[in-house]
């Protein structure tokens, strides 16, 4: 049988328990002071039962091994008494019950009745449910104790019924023979008394009067047992009242620990006392459990350079202090009180004619600075004066001052529902009213109601309604926050509250604040960083949580700053059409002719092509049959094979039209009904959903049933062909996701009321020539089905990919790019442009994590774009990192990345700071002109510091290669730069080297200086190894052919490190770079840009035909390939001195991204330093900073600013330093999964598996990227994850150490605690069975965990993971 507590915990509702020593099974933990949620169940203790609030709505309140029975603050309940098991269980069930009347109990159950097991009540859901039946007797308007009474009569005889128990309000234990007196017992337990008359009392609260006074007729005096130690008990009052009128006298016993209570009724007197005092109750300060979550905010304001209290602190109470909010305020207004004496008392003593003189120059000091960082300081000289006071009022004095009080705090009280809630906000309301100096951080932890996971909130709760209040009085410093949107917002409301002199509100948005890490948020999601970033920018970006700061001190003009980006472009954007109106309002606006000649001519050819789209319909419809196609695409191949199979259906004669999914999910029923035949195309994402584009759709055609569309259907006739990946889920559980969407949605359509045109069709990527092994097979059904399959159509031939159309259409990669910048109707620019301005440096991308909330309010997506430099080398000056530091907070989101290729990128750059943040990158002698596109882009070079001279001769190679090798177009300067196309610009812009179509893709180089592998030469298309003897470099060893683009599963794509092609002289290696990429622009894939990479073009005709082809254009052929070895490829950090004497610092910045965080300050740190580095910043290929050339002399202030600002922090572990990621979400529009945001968390996790293996130090290169394409280079790193989907990854091993061999994939598709699950055996064994100095890539093969990847085309081979 199970113990009372099981049995108590198993009752129905929700159930809530205190931290007390006693485990409650299922119950939720609940911080003290908190409220209690409504009608639910409360397992506390006598030391936390102070805490209750006075209102328990309607809840249970069980005290659990009472030792007294303490009278409830609640008035509107009652309170019951427990001796033994079954009366504990039977009392819980009533409590229950009453509950159901809006009435709260508390119930004290005594130690006796903790253990044993009671008898249940069967079907105790049932009984609680039942209706209550009505008494007769009592008042149609009852007061407050006879409606108790009522309530608790009507449960009692309801369970009476159903247990046949008896519930009394008391229980009589009778004596014989009969004693004079009655002994009313009100103890948690049954004290142990011969010959007497004892009557336990169970209803404690309301006493009911009839009964009891019926109970000790005949009795010529009463004795109330109790416990306690005051005047009197409250329960020998209620006796008192109950017994009012009678002459019985009425005596009181309290007894307290260890009672003598057989002495204690020998005595006579009116009040006895026995036993020791019961102890206060005291709240131990580790009870009070803070979510973790809320140290982003107060991690902020530990790191105040002021004195500070935070003065409901549960680590810094006594036992008999609270965390309320209200009884901090009451702390606050006692410390300011205290503190204005201590001024006042420093200035009685200055006054006082006997004051020594050391006294008075003290005192003075202190009171000119008594507001200032240095009052703590001047405090201890005037204590030190003092010594110990010759006069009242010094020794007055040093006794506040010695209370802490010559520095002032500053004072914050911290209101958060999980355990500092603000009960009616009265500490607010007094704490914002008073004027003092006090300051108050508020958290808001809803979900907005962007967020698909967001509850309704009851606006009484909507935290961020107090800033209105705030405002109204004026006089109140009020700032609105998130620290997931803008950290360096939080600290400058933080500072700036705190200097202002007078009280202060700071509203916090932390979503999900309340929850801990991995905790359920709902709809399969749990809490945590990402998922609070994502909320937070949801919120933020959709303007329910304004950012922005009132400072009444403030200047005027600048009392109220706005902080959140959205609303101040909206505001901006509102200000310039206010402008525009205001100049449209004179009487003669002057137009220029132009305009409506332009849009007249505009409007003849839309009517034009107007009707010849009715005269095409017209034709299609006489007599061909009538096809819909719809499809669901992510990645675009979906609706590429819709939009082919539409021109067929037309060559056909089929009037074929287009249409996605969502597109008809308002009017499915209809739009299907009109049809005679559809065809759905549909590929797959995530676990098996639906694309983002068919969602809506999917979710409609769930909710409809044959009969609410009836007849609509009977004549449609459907086909559906899915397109997956059956190796994407090689788990056999998972296997149901292999084309989910296309299997469920068939048989949906046909049990709708459709009949079939043509068969399921279900194209795999893992057939030999992909889906469209399937696809074939399934169109020429469709044509049958049609009656078109006699039909002789001659196909177009494959046309050339759009790409190498837009290229050809540009004029020299112009296109319609300026005027897309103009166009102010929209914050993108159309797929062309797009296209092209990656030639410029620049890629349109749109923000992923509030994407579908956009989508959901019938918003477009919150596009941006991102900028990446052309810096070859990766070196820059101070001044032009300073121009990088405005550009990020002028035009971006205020972050800025150090990229994989030694470079800048920024983000979060809106349409309309597109050109002016271009143009300030120019200006500070930097450009972005082929950092992207078909071209050769930023060329790099490694960063050797030691080797100072070497670095310089291979910097400046890498700097004339990438000049050289730079497009003609003088269109960039014409779209960015406002120049002016020279007549005869086609005859400028003739690209001698390039053509009008460029590349067939994208072209990398790198040069790298052995032993130091950190650019990873072997993945570029083309790298250059210098050789150096007797310390001068005499040439280049050529290797070509690698490249990381990958697409999953499609085994036609792999990774691939260069080979070797032979030496070079220094003077003829540009000339063999140029060589190498004039065959590539020949030969490459123009078709396919899949398979368009230099890679396959080697693969394609065999490397020594392809060397022979770049000989004959060189001129010359290569010499041998000279030796050369390289040891490593990660960076080498902290302080290394060059042979010139100069010095350069390696510092760690995790993933490259500069920004001020809670880890982290970045960007402020070396903000500072660019304002007095001499030398230069060096950016390596690994994503990290050495600040080169720093003189001899220099070096202690810079030193000095690395540890001020924690730069010089290198104390990681091996795996971290050797970490890298790609950005991936939010602004990656290729991203599968998360990368650069999940990386450093999926560190922490692992490097505590080598920590616990002795090896925190090892280096293992790990990398993560969150799509194929390889930009942070995973496939050759030692351990790689590779996003397939939100939170699932490829996982490969195996890779070189030292860059020299790919990694070779190994699980399919992992989660977090698979990875973990999966490395722990794992570095076990490498631990136990490595060589001396074995790196963990060499180790796995060695080991046989997975085969070695020996060139790029075996890279899918003897592995099941793709």
């Amino acid at each position: 049988m199970s113990s009372l507590l099981e049995t108590l915990a198993t009752l129905p509702g929700a159930s809530y328990t205190h931290p007390i020593s006693t485990s409650i099974p299922s119950s939720s933990k609940l911080n003290p002071y908190l409220p209690l949620p409504s009608t639910s169940t409360l397992f506390t203790d006598s030391s936390f039962l102070h805490t209750v609030p006075a209102n328990t709505s309607s809840s249970v309140v069980h005290v659990l091994g009472s030792e007294s029975v303490i009278s409830s603050r609640d008035k509107d309940s009652l309170v019951l008494i427990s001796r033994t098991p079954q009366e504990a269980y039977d009392h819980s069930v009533l409590a229950l019950k009453v509950a159901k009347s809006g009435i709260s109990t508390f119930h004290f159950v005594g130690s006796a009745a903790l253990s044993g097991s009671p008898t249940i009540l069967p079907n105790v859901e049932e009984w609680l449910e039942s209706s209550t039946p009505a008494l007769n007797g009592h008042s149609s308007d009852p007061d407050a104790e006879e409606r108790l009474n009522s309530a608790y009569e009507a449960a009692a005889l309801s369970l009476l019924k159903a247990t046949r128990r008896a519930q009394r309000p008391f229980v009589t234990h009778d004596s014989n023979p009969k004693p004079s007196r009655a002994i009313l017992n009100f103890l948690p337990y049954t004290p142990e008394l011969s010959g007497e008359q004892l009557i336990d009392i169970s209803l404690a609260s309301p006493l009911p009067r009839d009964k009891v006074r019926h109970a000790v007729k005949g009795f010529s005096e009463i004795i109330v047992l109790e416990s306690g130690s005051g005047k009197y008990g409250p329960a020998w009052a209620s006796v008192v009242d109950a017994l009012e009128g009678s002459d019985y006298p009425i005596r009181s016993i309290l007894a307290g620990s260890n009672p003598d209570i057989a002495s204690a009724l020998s005595s006579s007197a009116p009040v006895s006392r026995t036993g020791s005092p019961l102890p206060s109750p005291s709240i131990p300060k580790t009870s009070i459990t803070i979510p973790s979550a809320e140290s982003k905010y107060t991690d902020l304001l530990a790191s105040s350079p002021s004195p500070l209290e935070i003065l409901n602190d549960p680590a810094s109470l006594s036992a008999s202090e609270s965390t309320s909010p209200l009884y901090a305020f009451g702390k606050a207004v006692a410390i300011r009180r205290e503190r204005e004496q201590l001024v006042e008392l420093a200035k009685s003593v200055l006054k006082a004619p006997n004051t020594r003189t050391e006294v008075h120059e003290a005192l003075s000091q202190w009171l000119l600075v008594r507001d200032e960082a240095a009052s703590s300081q001047a405090g201890e000289k005037a204590e030190k004066a003092l010594g110990e006071g010759s006069s009242a009022d010094e020794k007055s004095l040093l006794e506040l001052g010695r209370k802490g009080h010559w520095a002032k705090k500053n004072l914050w009280i911290v209101i958060s529902n999980s355990w500092a809630q603000d009960l009616a906000s009265s500490g607010l309301h007094h704490a914002l009213a008073s004027g003092l100096d006090i300051n108050l951080l508020v958290y808001e932890t809803a979900s907005s109601p962007f967020s698909p996971l967001a509850p309704p909130q009851p606006s009484r709760e909507r935290k961020k309604d107090l800033a209105l209040y705030a405002l109204n009085m004026g006089d109140v410093y009020t700032s609105s926050v998130a620290v997931y949107a803008d950290f360096a917002g939080v600290i400058n409301a933080m500072r700036e509250a705190e200097a202002y002199p007078g009280p202060g509100l700071v509203l916090a948005y932390l979503p999900w604040g309340d929850k801990e890490d991995g905790q359920s948020v709902g709809q399969g999601e749990v809490a945590g960083p990402l998922e609070r970033l994502r909320e937070t920018k949801r919120a933020v970006s959709g303007g329910w949580w304004p950012m922005f700061r009132w400072n009444p001190a403030a200047q005027d003009g600048k009392q109220f700053i706005l902080d959140s980006p959205a609303i101040k472009t909206a505001l901006s954007q509102f200000l310039d059409r206010q402008s525009h109106l205001s100049q449209l309002t004179r009487a003669s606006p002057a137009i220029d002719a132009s305009v409506t000649s332009s849009k007249g001519t505009e409007l003849v050819a839309a009517r034009k092509e107007k009707a010849k789209r009715a005269y095409d319909a017209l034709l299609n419809s006489l007599d061909g049959p009538g096809l819909l196609v719809l499809y669901a695409s992510d990645g675009g191949t979906a609706e590429k094979v819709s939009k082919r199979l539409v021109s067929r259906a037309k060559m056909r004669g089929v009037n074929a039209t287009l249409q996605v999914f969502d597109g008809i999910a308002a009017n499915a029923v209809e739009a299907l009904g009109a049809e005679k035949n559809a065809v759905f195309i549909t590929a797959v994402a995530g676990q098996g959903e639906s694309p983002l584009n068919g969602r809506e759709l999917t979710k409609k055609l769930g909710t409809l049933s044959a009969d609410s569309i009836g007849e609509s259907w009977k004549d449609l006739k459907v086909s559906v062909f899915g397109m997956g990946d059956s190796n994407y889920w090689p788990r056999k559980e998972d296997y149901i996701y292999y084309n989910k969407p296309a299997k469920d949605l068939f048989p949906r359509l046909l049990s709708l009321g459709a009949s079939e045109l043509a068969p399921l069709g279900l194209g795999d990527d893992q057939d030999p020539d992909g889906y469209m092994t399937a696809y074939k097979p399934w169109e020429a059904s469709l044509w049958r089905a049609l009656g078109v399959d006699a039909v002789e159509v001659v196909e177009a031939q494959e046309e050339v990919v759009a790409n190498e159309h837009i290229k050809i259409a540009s004029d020299y990669l112009r296109g319609t790019i300026l005027e897309g910048l103009a166009d102010q109707s929209t914050g993108a620019i159309g797929p062309s442009d797009a296209q092209l301005t990656k030639f410029h440096g620049t890629y349109m991308q749109d923000d992923r994590d509030i994407r579908e909330s956009l989508t959901a309010q019938g918003l477009e997506p919150a596009y941006s774009f991102m900028i990446r430099c052309r810096m070859p080398g990766g070196v820059c000056t101070p001044e032009q990192w300073l121009a990088m530091d405005r550009i990020a907070d002028e035009h971006g989101n205020s972050t800025f990345k150090l990229t994989t290729r030694q470079t800048f990128q920024f983000h979060g750059i809106i349409k309309k700071h597109l050109k002016p943040a271009m143009q300030a990158i120019n200006k500070s002698l930097l450009d972005t002109i082929a950092a992207c596109g078909d071209v050769n882009r930023n060329v790099q070079c490694t960063v050797n510091p030691a080797l100072s001279h070497i670095h310089q001769t291979v910097y400046d190679f890498s700097k004339n290669m990438s000049e050289y090798l730079l497009p003609k177009t003088s269109a960039y300067h014409e779209i960015w730069l406002d120049k002016k196309q020279v007549a005869g610009g086609e005859v400028a812009d003739l690209e001698p080297l390039y053509g009008p179509t460029y590349l067939p893709r994208k072209f990398k180089m790198a040069v790298a200086v052995p032993p130091d592998n950190g650019v990873d030469v072997f993945t570029n298309d083309v790298g250059f190894i210098a050789i150096v003897e007797n310390d001068k470099v005499v040439g280049y060893n050529v290797t070509v052919g690698g490249g990381m683009g990958v697409t999953h599963s499609n085994k036609k794509t792999y990774p691939r490190l260069g080979d070797l092609i032979g030496f070079v002289l220094p003077e003829d290696a540009i000339k063999a770079a140029e060589s190498i990429m004039i065959v590539q622009r020949d030969n490459g894939n123009r078709q396919d840009r899949k398979n368009a990479r230099l890679k396959y073009t080697i693969d394609r005709m065999t490397l020594p035909i392809f060397k022979k082809e770049v000989e004959a254009v060189f001129g010359k052929s290569f010499q041998p390939v000279r030796p050369f070895e390289f040891t490593t490829n990660i960076d080498n950090y902290g302080w290394v001195q060059g042979r010139d004497g100069n010095w350069h610092f390696t510092m760690f910045i995790e993933n490259g991204r500069v920004e001020d965080s809670s880890r982290n300050q970045f960007k402020s740190g070396l903000r500072e330093i660019a304002t007095v580095h001499k030398g230069q910043f060096r950016l390596t290929a690994n994503q990290h900073l050495i600040l080169a050339n720093v003189t001899p002399e220099d070096k202690p202030e810079i030193e000095r600013l690395l540890k001020k600002w924690g730069l010089d922090n290198l104390n990681h572990s091996g795996l971290r330093l050797s970490s890298s990621a790609c950005v991936a979400f939010p602004t990656c529009g290729l991203a599968m999964a998360e990368s650069e945001r999940y990386l450093p968390l999926l560190v922490d996790k692992v490097e505590k598996l080598l920590e616990d293996e002795g090896m925190r130090s090892d280096s293992i290169v790990m990398r993560m990227t969150g799509c194929p394409n390889g930009c942070a280079r995973p496939w050759n790193a030692e351990i790689a994850f590779v996003g397939k989907a939100p939170g699932s990854y490829l996982m490969m091993l195996g890779g070189g150490h030292h860059g020299e061999r790919l990694s070779k994939p190994w699980k399919s598709s992992v989660t977090e605690p698979e990875i973990l699950a999966l490395l722990k055996p794992l570095f076990k064994q490498w631990i136990a069975e490595r060589n001396d100095g074995e790196p963990f890539g060499d180790w796995v093969i060695r080991a046989g965990i997975i085969k070695a990847t020996t060139h790029g085309t075996n890279f899918w081979a003897e592995t099941d993971a793709s």
